[in-house]
């Protein structure tokens, strides 16, 4: 299963990086921004992306979304990761197309939990 993190702070992609490296079947890929999660989506396309939304550049996570519902990755299942809690907040990014909305802080165990029943599902 390939899975990409999407994160502007190094801190966050090497929790989730440790969270998941425990799994030697897991295929671990990073993008410290959207034009970079783009990218790698395009070359190695993801089972599943963690993608925070707040991010610098020209792309943040919500236009990283869009783009992946809206196009050929569109199976691809994407879990937003956002400080942002508030219920617009969530409302948005599920109108967005994302598959799951889950509020910073959270459990490294949630996210295995997500993963390995899109595992089941598959």
């Amino acid at each position: 299963m390939r899975i990409l993190i999407v994160d502007d702070n190094i801190q966050m992609r090497n929790l989730l990086r440790i969270t998941f490296s425990t799994h030697t079947d897991y295929e671990l890929f990073e993008a410290k921004n959207g034009l970079e999660a783009m990218d790698l989506i395009r070359k190695f396309p993801p089972d599943i992306v963690f993608l925070d939304i707040m991010m610098p550049g020209d792309i943040d996570g919500l236009g990283v979304c869009e783009f992946i519902k809206k196009s050929e990755y569109k199976s691809c299942f994407v879990v937003l990761l956002s400080a942002k809690g508030q219920k617009m907040d969530i409302e948005l990014g599920l109108e967005m197309g994302a598959d799951m909305y889950l509020t910073k802080p959270f459990s490294p165990i949630a996210l295995l939990d997500v993963v390995e029943d899109l595992k089941t599902k598959s």
